[in-house]
């Protein structure tokens, strides 16, 4: 959860000059959660227009579900299930977008690396 808002976003950050966007979306998430990820998923990407941004969504898995570590920029994270984060991501949000995308895609079966 960022800025104090009532529900969740997905981790989400920018790449750095010369920076590949794997490397990015492990730095972001080991910054802002202290997770080690393990592996990446490539998803999609969307144009955000109101960012003048590409948005790229990956699927990260971590080595453990170990207590998580926030830094300065999140205001409070928290573990869910798929159907809890559904309920629980903010409504009408490109973070909306990507979950429901990836979750419809893999529906009920176990997420494999």
């Amino acid at each position: 959860m960022r800025y104090g808002k009532p529900s969740y976003i997905l981790v989400a950050g920018y790449v750095n000059r010369g920076e590949a966007e794997e490397h990015a979306v492990v730095r972001e998430v080991r910054e802002e959660t202290g997770l080690e990820v393990e592996h990446l998923r490539f998803n999609r990407t969307k144009f955000f227009e109101p960012s003048n941004t590409l948005m790229c969504n990956f699927t990260a898995f971590v080595r453990t579900a170990k207590a998580l570590h926030i830094n300065h920029e999140v205001d409070r994270c928290k573990w869910f299930t798929p159907q809890e984060a559904r309920e629980n991501i903010r409504p009408n949000s490109l973070a909306a977008e990507f979950l429901n995308a990836y979750l419809d895609e893999v529906g009920n079966k176990p997420m494999e690396m």
